[in-house]
C-alpha cells in the first residue's frame, strides 16, 4: 500500500495571500501576528527604492536598492509586480515566490491595490486577497499619529491617499473591518485555513480518491 495515501499526506501547492489597506489600518500588525504563529507561511520581501526607516533591516523588512537596479529588475521581468507609492518604487521578486509555492508553503504579501491587480493578472489561481478597513476615518488618523513613524506632512499625505486606496475594496476576495486586532488576526487565519483546503490546491487528490475506491 502507498503510505502517502494511507496517511492522507497529499501534497499542496502554496498560495499567495495579499493583505492590503490604507496606511494605519492594521495590515502590518496582522501580518506579524500571522507570521509568528504559522511556520507554513513566509513573508514576501519586497524590493524598494526608498530609504530604510529606523529599525528596518535590509533583507528582512525590504531589499533596499537604487533606482537603476530596480529598473533592471523590471526590464529583466524579475518582478511579479511593481508600483510607485508615495514617490518610491516597490516590487516583488519572482523567483523566491515561485520556489516557495512549489514547495507547498504559502507567501504573505503586504502590498497595495496596484500590486494586487498585477498578481491577479499573472497568477489568479494562486491568489487570495484580503482588504483591511479601519473602523472609522478618525481612528485611522489616530493610529497614524500614535505609531509615530512619519512626519506630520507625511501623515497628511497618507490620509489624503487613504480615500483612493479604500475605493478598491470591492476588488478583493475578502474584506475585514479592523475594530479589534485579535479578532482580525483570527479572521485572517480562518481565511487562510479555508483557502488551503481548496480542491485545486491539493496536488494528487484525484489519485488519493482513486486509491480509496480501490480499497487502499
Amino acid at each position: 500500500m502507498d503510505e502517502r495515501y494511507a496517511f492522507g499526506d497529499i501534497q499542496r501547492r502554496g498560495l499567495m495571500m495579499v493583505l492590503s489597506s490604507p496606511s494605519g489600518a492594521g495590515k502590518t500588525t496582522i501580518s506579524r501576528h500571522l507570521l509568528s504563529s504559522d511556520p507554513n507561511i513566509m513573508l514576501s520581501v519586497s524590493v524598494t527604492t526608498r530609504a530604510p526607516r529606523k529599525n528596518e533591516v535590509d533583507g528582512r523588512d525590504y531589499r533596499f536598492v537604487d533606482l537603476v537596479d530596480f529598473n533592471l529588475m523590471v526590464n529583466r521581468e524579475q518582478l511579479l509586480e511593481h508600483a510607485k507609492v508615495f514617490g518610491n518604487y516597490y516590487g516583488t521578486p519572482r523567483l523566491p515566490v515561485e520556489n516557495t509555492l512549489t514547495e507547498g508553503r504559502d507567501v504573505l504579501f503586504d502590498i497595495d491595490w496596484q500590486g494586487t491587480q498585477q498578481l491577479a493578472e499573472k497568477a489568479r489561481d494562486d491568489l487570495v486577497s484580503v482588504f483591511i478597513l479601519p473602523p472609522s476615518w478618525r481612528e485611522l488618523e489616530r493610529r497614524l499619529h500614535t505609531r509615530a513613524q512619519d512626519e506630520p506632512s507625511e501623515i497628511n499625505r497618507r490620509m489624503a491617499k487613504a480615500s483612493d486606496e479604500m475605493s478598491h475594496w470591492a476588488e478583493y476576495d475578502y474584506v475585514i473591518i479592523n475594530r479589534d486586532i485579535n479578532q482580525s488576526v483570527a479572521a485572517v487565519k480562518e481565511i487562510l485555513n479555508s483557502e488551503r483546503l481548496k480542491r485545486r490546491r491539493q496536488i494528487g487528490l484525484a489519485e488519493f480518491v482513486k486509491g480509496l475506491k480501490e480499497g487502499h
